[in-house]
């Protein structure tokens, strides 16, 4: 598995969370995607926070895992 944080900019990626989080706040991850890698940062700390780039393959696995 390779995980890393990311230190160039991220500036175009389209940022979403899960509609399990709702508005109020809360404990929340954020996602984009891009053709190389899934980005995942802190919604609280999205404006210049750290973030993670795992690859594709990575984060299916995660996926697949959280469904068990």
């Amino acid at each position: 598995m390779s995980v890393e944080q990311v230190p160039e900019s991220t500036d175009g990626l389209h940022w979403f969370k899960s509609s399990y989080s709702g508005s109020g706040g809360g404990d929340c991850v954020e996602v984009a995607t891009s053709p190389e890698a899934v980005y995942v940062r802190d919604s609280k700390l999205a404006s210049g926070g750290p973030m993670l780039r795992v690859s594709q393959d990575t984060w299916m696995a995660l996926v697949k895992l959280a469904a068990r």
